[in-house]
């Protein structure tokens, strides 16, 4: 006997449509009806359950923003030493990127293109709050380090932000990262190469 298979909802088809839409062509470059088309649904139906296209990108940005800030954060509040939560840290945000192809292009595109939203959008600012609970789980890790003597003194924004290019970019830069790896930026052997050079730069660049 087969078993079962769970349908996925309307709701949860539309986020899954939007995601790869929004990563391929960013905000600006997708529309409502199109949405609708490729989940099976009428425009009537994706409005039902989102009331604009600024709700349901800022859905879809929270949905992968939380994907990945339900992986860090326990790893940032564990008991371990810093040098070895900063080496899960990032194995886990790789893992994160690679499951989830869209993820990083879309917060690529969502880190360095014009904000078109204002204040008020709910949805948008509950997804920032998540981003800023991500970045501040990394800050006070690498603090730690530094004034428990484990990592040099260093600039922490600066080191976040090199963190975020070397595994975010990494995972969006798509048919030119993968011809300068000779192979798909997901597969098990480019993953697991990119996790063993980004540990072997942490340590070279960060231990004191």
């Amino acid at each position: 006997m087969k078993p079962s298979v769970t349908p996925i909802s309307s709701r949860d088809k539309i986020l899954e449509v939007a995601e790869v839409l929004f990563a391929r062509r960013g905000y600006a470059g997708v529309g409502l009806r199109e949405v609708a088309e490729q989940a099976g649904l009428g425009k009537s139906s994706l409005f039902h359950h989102f009331k604009s296209k600024d709700a349901l990108y800022g859905e879809v940005l929270g949905q992968v923003l939380g994907r990945i800030r339900a992986v860090l954060d326990p790893i940032v509040g564990s008991d371990v030493t810093p040098e070895l939560r900063l080496e899960a840290w990032v194995d886990g945000l790789v893992d994160v990127l690679a499951t989830y192809p869209c993820a990083a292009r879309l917060l690529m595109r969502a880190l360095v293109e014009d904000d078109p939203f204002g204040p008020e959008l709910l949805e948008v600012n509950a997804a920032e709050q998540v981003l800023a609970g991500i970045l501040e789980g990394i800050h006070g890790l690498l603090d730690d380090g530094v004034r428990q003597g484990v990592f040099r003194d260093m600039s922490i924004p600066h080191s976040v932000q090199t963190l975020i290019g070397a595994t975010v970019y990494h995972f969006a830069s798509g048919e030119f990262g993968e011809n300068l790896l000779g192979q798909p930026l997901v597969s098990s052997d480019a993953v697991r190469r990119h996790k063993t050079e980004l540990v072997r730069m942490l340590q070279h660049g960060l231990l004191a």
